[in-house]
């Protein structure tokens, strides 16, 4: 009787699995679905300026913003924004709420079993930022620390790599909460991208710096695998804004750097198709 109502069970959860990912491919549209319906739902960061954020009139502004709305217009459409936290934006890919992701998406070996990679266009550096009174150089120098990071996040691994057990990394989530929870002394530390600095300043002038670099990471747009119109349109939409100078006046804008140097590989990360 156990053993045949395990097996009843069993195939239940299997069937209702199924089910649940059967219902998430039927909602995945095409390219050209997308332009036949005329709105692209994009994913992107909330709350992680100038990345992605609600500007004062309550639209979604940035970086990564300016690029999707140019990607929304090379294919003829709308764009609609789904603001998204760190650890939900794959979820909301390969389930089929979102068309692509345009947020924030560090490239990395484990993120790539999940999505597809489009080429770079975007760069940024992890760091551990702490108050200016406080010295760390190295790794070894924050052992006992807490150091808050948006969970799931490239600032996540970078430090959790970085500090192995020595210290405690406690994860936040998002951004503006792992940010928060230094200026309100619930971490002695945080993990974060180039800008938590002039964010930080603004939160407490003077009071933060940045300690260690950790890592340079590349962004790219994210789509669901296997599937090669995305991939596609994606990649040669940012070739083309790469080569007008386009790319390089939002990285201007948000960034106030000159367009970064992008590498045409990296090991174990495909950016097309095959």
């Amino acid at each position: 009787m156990y053993s045949n109502r395990r097996q009843f069970l069993g195939m239940a959860l299997a069937t209702a699995a199924f089910a649940t990912l059967g219902a998430a491919a039927a909602s995945a549209a095409t390219v050209e679905e997308i332009k036949a319906k005329g709105t692209i739902v994009v994913g992107i960061q909330g709350d992680n300026a100038p990345w992605g954020f609600v500007n004062t009139s309550g639209k979604q502004d940035g970086f990564d913003a300016d690029i999707a709305t140019l990607f929304a217009k090379e294919l003829g459409v709308k764009v609609e924004f789904q603001p998204l936290a760190v650890a939900n934006r794959i979820p909301a890919l390969t389930t089929g709420k979102v068309d692509i992701l345009f947020a924030t998406m560090a490239m990395t070996e484990e993120r790539a079993k999940s999505i597809q990679y489009s080429k770079p266009y975007a760069a940024n550096t992890i760091s551990l930022y702490a108050a200016k009174a406080d010295t760390a150089k190295t790794p070894a120098d924050v052992a006992g620390w807490e150091i808050g990071v948006p969970k799931s996040s490239s600032q996540d691994k970078a430090i959790t790599d970085a500090v192995g057990s020595t210290a405690t990394v406690r994860r936040f989530d998002d951004d503006a909460a792992t940010i928060q929870a230094l200026v309100s002394g619930q971490v002695k530390a945080v993990g974060g991208n180039m800008f938590y600095g002039q964010r930080l300043d603004a939160a407490s002038a003077g009071t933060y710096e940045r300690k260690i670099d950790f890592l340079t990471t590349y962004n790219g747009a994210g789509t669901r695998l296997g599937e090669k119109d995305w991939n596609e349109a994606a990649n040669a939409f940012l070739d083309k804004i790469k080569g007008n100078g386009e790319l390089a006046a939002i990285t201007k804008k948000w960034m106030n750097i000159d367009l970064p140097t992008f590498p045409e590989s990296i090991p174990n990360i495909p950016f097309t198709v095959k």
